[in-house]
């Protein structure tokens, strides 16, 4: 093979061709599912519209067909990629992947099955650039929260760009075209048999220019590239074809956003800047926590980043190349999901109003203690400001002052000696309160959007009316996506229902509620 980079460039909807190999006709029948409709005939592989001829599946569901185009004299690298993704997509399940429905093997027909995904993809959109902020802020956040979903399932996508991305109708964003992904429990086809680097020249990550592939800060990198070209209608990397053009963003910054386009906020900068760092310890950890902050913009830490209005000057710059030369980072069989463990969202749910002194000290405590286990984690501090369901509240005090900035004040108080002693910085501790009838659902909802890892709350005292109408932490207990850790003060009555699942991970309740554990 030669110096060109591989570069799968299939568009999930794109526009198809007149150059299908005339073996595949409409009506023919591929196994048990047949071909209706060409939908888009690319350099790598064709898509048909098919439909199941026996309907054993879920007859709503629309069907797709990707078949690789074998016609000889194909880069092997495409033929390798086919195989990688036909190995991939039956380990892969949830909203932000295509449902997996069947695949043919090489010795016949190679195809893959998989639900049509009606909804358009991001590569439009690159016509439109720069889009409106808000649309950015949102494509960010949506597209971030279905990565850190395929890396909880040990996948790096490494192919991140618009036309790898579509939406559902309700705007959940889905991944697709996994041919040159890598998965933790699968064998790693691209790295065991080829020597360049494999990607897509605009969005490659410093690291896949350098031959690394199992970190999903990869993605991350991908994703700020997207952000960027969004904002600022400008490539930060320009769009490179060779491998050396690659190798500059080794030791290149890009122009920073806000001075292409002034009207970028700081906090957006930061973000994105800090997206397209080098050196991926300085990135964001995880794509939640990336969310995190596209989310809660308030919450987002400034740095030198954010104030950046010119690239780096020929000093700094020659610097950077002469100590990028040659140098190679090194490999780790460190697999995807731990990354996300190094790097887990702590959700402290905070009762500011109502809990005792010694019931708020103690849950300090616990989450100074579990923050200090988890060097990489971030801590979201959460209060539930009740509402009234029906009817007008009352959104000030008795002297006049913001319910809210008070209750916020508090949190930013109790939270204080947590910071001090572990000296927490780069954004890794926010504050919220959320305002809301039901706490309990209030406290839920929070950690499902933003994908909390853990959640440690407090529990008051039990009593007669408790125990008849239910806590708010049984309730979140109940009905938690995440681990969730009930902290009660010292001396108090402790309900055996809410002992028996206080660490208890979802999925796992039952069995915790029979084999009550502490922390």
């Amino acid at each position: 093979m030669d110096s060109r980079l591989y570069s799968q460039t299939l568009g999930y909807n794109g526009k198809g061709g007149n150059n299908a190999p005339s073996l595949l006709a409409a009506g023919m029948v591929i196994d048990r599912f047949e071909l209706v409709e060409k939908l888009h005939v690319g350099g790598m592989a064709h898509l048909w519209k098919v439909q199941e001829v026996n309907h054993r599946g879920d007859s709503r569901l629309e069907l797709i067909m990707k078949v690789p185009r074998i016609k000889g004299g194909e880069d092997p690298a495409t033929i390798v990629g086919f195989e990688v993704e036909m190995m991939i997509m039956p380990m892969l399940s949830g909203r932000h992947v295509p449902k997996f429905i069947a695949k043919g093997d090489f010795t016949r027909q190679p195809y893959i099955v998989m639900e049509r995904i009606a909804g358009p993809s991001l590569r439009p959109r690159l016509d439109e650039v720069p889009l409106a902020l808000d649309e950015v802020i949102e494509i960010g956040s949506r597209v971030a929260t279905a990565l850190h979903d395929l890396h909880r399932q040990h996948l790096v996508h490494l192919d991140v760009k618009p036309s790898n991305i579509l939406f559902r109708d309700d705007g959940t964003a889905v991944l697709v075209d996994f041919g040159l992904s890598r998965h933790d429990h699968l064998p790693d086809l691209l790295d065991e048999e080829f020597r360049l680097p494999m990607g897509t020249g605009p969005y490659m990550s410093p690291e896949q220019v350098q031959f690394v592939r199992n970190d999903p800060r990869s993605d991350l990198f991908a994703l700020g590239v997207m952000l960027y070209h969004f904002t600022t209608g400008e490539r930060p990397f320009g769009q490179p074809e060779t491998v050396r053009g690659l190798r500059r963003r080794l030791y290149i910054d890009p122009v920073p956003p806000r001075s292409l386009r002034p009207d970028c906020p700081p906090w957006l900068q930061e973000v994105i800047l800090r997206c397209l760092e080098v050196d991926t310890a300085r990135r964001y950890q995880t794509a939640a926590q990336l969310a995190l902050d596209l989310q809660d913009p308030g919450q987002v830490a400034l740095t030198r980043r954010a104030e950046k209005l010119q690239t780096s000057g020929l000093v700094k710059t020659f610097k950077r190349w002469f100590f990028a030369l040659g140098a190679e980072p090194a490999r780790n069989r460190a697999n995807v999901v731990d990354q996300l463990v190094r790097s887990p969202i702590v959700m402290a749910a905070v009762d500011i109003d109502n809990a005792t002194t010694e019931l708020l000290q103690q849950l300090r405590e616990t989450v100074r203690r579990i923050v200090l286990t988890e060097p990489g984690a971030r801590l979201a501090c959460v209060s539930v400001m009740r509402i009234a369901r029906i009817g007008v509240d009352d959104l000030v005090d008795a002297e006049g002052r913001s319910r809210h900035v008070k209750q916020l004040v508090a949190l930013k108080h109790w939270a204080r000696p947590i910071s001090k002693a572990l000296n927490l910085d780069e954004g890794r501790l926010t504050f919220h309160v959320l305002e809301a009838p039901d706490a309990a659902a209030a406290i839920v909802e929070f950690a499902q959007r933003n994908q909390a890892d853990h959640i440690v709350m407090g529990a008051r005292g039990s009593s007669a009316m408790r125990r008849l109408l239910g806590s708010v932490s049984s309730a979140v207990v109940a009905q938690s996506p995440c681990t969730v850790t009930v902290v009660r003060a010292a001396g108090a009555a402790i309900g055996a229902e809410e002992t028996a699942a206080a660490v208890a991970p979802a999925g796992d309740r039952a069995a915790a509620e029979a084999r009550p554990r502490g922390r």
